[in-house]
C-alpha cells in the first residue's frame, strides 16, 4: 500500500503555522514524496486566522485540498473549533494545551496535548513553540 497522509494545521497568524507545515512539507520532498502545501491567511495583518493544509504521497497528488485530515494541529481555541470535525476518525490531534482545551467532543481520535508554549519558554524563546507542537506531530503520528 502506497503512502498517503494529510495535515491541517491552524492558529492565530504569527504563531508559526505555515512554517510548521512549510517545514512537514520539506520532509516529505526530502523523502522523495510528492507533496502540496496550501497556505489560508485571515485577511489581518498579525493575528488573524491562518491555517495550512500538506499533503504527502508517494503517487501523484490529484487535489491539493486537504477536506479530512489525518493529522489536526491546532495552536489556539477557535481553530479546534473550526477544525476539529474535518479530522479522521482514528487521526491524531495535536494540541498546545497552553491555549488550547479539548472538550471531549470525540472519542474516535488520539489526542497528543502538550505544555507547548511552556516547554517553549524553557527552552530560552516562545517563539519555538511551533517547533515544539513540530516534534510531537512527528513522534505521535508518522507523518514524516
Amino acid at each position: 500500500m502506497s503512502f498517503f497522509k494529510t495535515l491541517l494545521a491552524a492558529g492565530f497568524g504569527g504563531q508559526g503555522v505555515m512554517v510548521l507545515g512549510q517545514l512537514v512539507a520539506y520532509t516529505g520532498i526530502e523523502e522523495g514524496r510528492h507533496v502540496t502545501w496550501i497556505p489560508s491567511y485571515g485577511p489581518e495583518m498579525r493575528g488573524g486566522t491562518a491555517n495550512c493544509g500538506v499533503v504527502l504521497s508517494d503517487d501523484e497528488i490529484g487535489s491539493p485540498v486537504v477536506d479530512q485530515a489525518d493529522v489536526l494541529v491546532v495552536m489556539n481555541q477557535p481553530s479546534l473549533t473550526k477544525f476539529i470535525e474535518r479530522l479522521k476518525p482514528g487521526g491524531v490531534l495535536v494540541f498546545n494545551s497552553d491555549l488550547v482545551e479539548f472538550d471531549g467532543s470525540r472519542d474516535d481520535i488520539k489526542l497528543v496535548g502538550l505544555p507547548a508554549s511552556e516547554i517553549a519558554k524553557e527552552l530560552g524563546s516562545d517563539r519555538i513553540t511551533n517547533i515544539v507542537i513540530l516534534g510531537a506531530v512527528v513522534e505521535s503520528s508518522g507523518i514524516v
